[in-house]
């Protein structure tokens, strides 16, 4: 799932992930910043033909009214038939995500936030990860309880969610991207543990143990069959992998990605309806959309329109990020690289391989 996922309490976990980490991380990896919660979309694009079947689990579905909460002070449209999504990764501590070791402070956080960018034609997609340690300027927002939160300079941008809601971190990533949101996705923690639960488990390989006492995950060599808690665990943790550095999470978080949708793949869990309702219940009960996409109907429509998305060609980016200069465990959004990949997704068109470069990882 930020839309890595947090591997400890914020105030142990907000360091970025370092300077030292980051320049000896390979090539693939800088550029190849996979998300796990690009797997929730391409789940629905992959099931949707099968979801309308349920209609009796349209009433697990939270949603958010973002053009009542934004109002008018949006960037227009694309011109074309392409769309942009944000997927949200949210890190509440209440409810179930209390029991899953998700920190001791109250509220919530978004600590994965993607923004998937499917062009005119959907045979494709592009999936840009902000990194959550980016400062950047929060608009003026109206919380969900009705009160207005006032602009504020240089914050993470994984406060956003926990200062003003949902809704304030679709506006803040419109006002710094130019770029609409047409569609908004969340998923929280306990969510993505029901998923793997609900398909039996994942397996992976490592080549060597990993023991984190922050995610609790203790693991040895070799291969094995991960059920939901402890693939919770795996994405989560940092300090038991590489140097410690957010980038050994990243790369778990890759090879989860494919090793669960191998999974799906090969147990046909769409051609088969009770798997296909279990899925459906744990997804919807966890969703929180925008109001456009809150029904299963909705949801199936969008699906089938991107049947002919084929998720390993995926292309996935970071946001191209440098040090701050007054604070170097925070990271800002880098020019002109930044900018020449918002105008990419504006205009719906190929992103230059220079917008993919990234200061602060030496890419």
């Amino acid at each position: 799932m930020s839309h890595d996922v947090s591997t400890s309490a914020p105030h142990s976990d907000q360091a970025a992930p370092g300077r030292k980490g980051s320049r000896r991380a390979p090539k693939k990896r800088r550029t190849g910043r996979i998300v796990l919660l690009s797997l929730l979309v391409v789940v629905l694009a992959l099931g949707g033909t099968a979801y309308w079947l349920y209609s009796d689990l349209n009433g697990n579905i939270d949603s958010v009214d973002l053009d009542r909460a934004i109002g008018e002070d949006r960037p227009e449209k694309l011109p074309t038939s392409g769309q942009n999504i944000l997927v949200l990764g949210s890190d509440s501590r209440s409810g179930a995500n209390a029991e899953l070791g998700t920190g001791q402070v109250a509220g919530a956080r978004s600590d994965t936030a993607l923004v998937m960018h499917i062009p005119e034609g959907r045979t494709q997609a592009i999936a840009v990860s902000i990194p959550r340690d980016t400062l950047v300027t929060r608009p003026e927002c109206t919380a969900r309880d009705g009160k207005a939160v006032p602009s504020a300079k240089r914050v993470m941008f994984n406060s956003v969610y926990s200062s003003a809601g949902p809704a304030c971190v679709v506006k803040t990533v419109e006002k710094m991207s130019g770029v609409r949101m047409d569609h908004f996705v969340e998923i929280d923690f306990a969510g993505f543990k029901e998923l793997v639960d609900a398909i039996g488990g994942v397996t992976v390989t490592i080549d060597k143990p990993i023991k984190d006492k922050s995610s609790g995950l203790d693991l040895k060599a070799g291969t094995r069959k991960l059920d939901g808690t402890q693939s919770l665990a795996f994405v989560r943790t940092r300090h038991g992998v590489g140097d410690g550095s957010d980038l050994g999470r990243i790369g778990l978080q890759q090879q989860f990605l494919v090793a669960l949708l191998s999974e799906i793949k090969k147990q046909d869990l769409l051609g088969s309806p009770t798997k296909a309702y279990k899925i459906a219940d744990r997804l919807t009960s966890a969703l929180t959309t925008d109001q456009e996409l809150a029904s299963l109907t909705a949801l199936a429509d969008f699906g089938r329109s991107m049947n002919g998305i084929d998720p390993a060609t995926m292309e996935t980016i970071m946001l191209p990020v440098a040090y701050d200069t007054a604070d170097p465990n925070r990271v800002v959004a880098a020019r002109p690289q930044s900018d020449q990949l918002w105008k990419a997704l504006r205009e719906d068109r190929e992103v230059p391989e220079s917008a993919k470069k990234s200061p602060a990882t030496g890419g």
